[in-house]
């Protein structure tokens, strides 16, 4: 994009590998280096650290063999799911919580399994990101400092007619009916009552 109009990357094309290896190298080596001490090493590991630092790295990419759209529903079961849905729930009482899963192992079979419930609450906990950590970060015309005015120049220049619609009123429970059509207050079982905070439950992990 030279600011005067859009250019379109090729349809085939998402990132390009120069990059690629850049960030690639400087992840894969930034792991290491904080784990240098905890690991045995020879005692020029720091020297070959660097020397592996100064090359340049090569990445191999290639299509996916299912196709773009596996993939991409495989991320977001991560990016945009919780550990568990409400509806694989199946009991609750005191002392533990019974949910259904499906066994990799036994060609993927639904199965039931019960665990008490501080033990539940320790494995949902380990979905939960560590503070300051974010799940999803964008760069490019989508970082957060630059995306709505980034966007809307980039519609401009490829003549697209933009409707800017103003959502900052919205409640929670009004932007997810709006984005997913579902009504998270609605009662899931008769679908027609809405559901109240009426008390919250302390836990007592003693």
């Amino acid at each position: 994009m030279d600011g005067r109009r859009w250019i379109p990357s090729r349809e085939e094309f998402l990132f390009h590998v120069v990059p690629l290896a850049k960030e690639f190298k400087k992840r894969y080596l930034g792991l290491v280096k904080g784990k240098l001490d905890a690991l045995i090493l020879p005692d020029n590991s720091s020297r070959l650290l660097q020397e592996a630092w100064d090359k340049d790295w090569i990445v191999h990419a290639k299509k996916p063999f299912a196709g773009p759209d596996q993939v991409l529903t495989y991320l977001g079961r991560y990016t945009h799911r919780v550990a568990i849905s409400n509806h694989r729930i199946k009991a609750i009482d005191d002392q533990q919580i019974t949910f259904s899963y499906k066994d990799r192992s036994d060609e993927n079979r639904s199965k039931t399994m019960s665990l008490p419930v501080m033990e539940f609450i320790r494995r949902f906990l380990l979905h939960v990101l560590p503070h300051r950590f974010m799940k999803i970060r964008y760069f490019g015309f989508l970082a957060n400092n630059c995306k709505a005015k980034a966007i809307l120049w980039i519609r401009r220049l490829m003549g697209k007619v933009m409707v800017i619609l103003s959502f900052a009123g919205e409640t929670i429970r009004e932007k997810m009916l709006r984005l997913t059509g579902n009504d998270i207050l609605r009662c899931p079982h008769c679908h027609q009552g809405t559901m109240m905070l009426i008390g919250r439950l302390q836990i007592d992990s003693g």
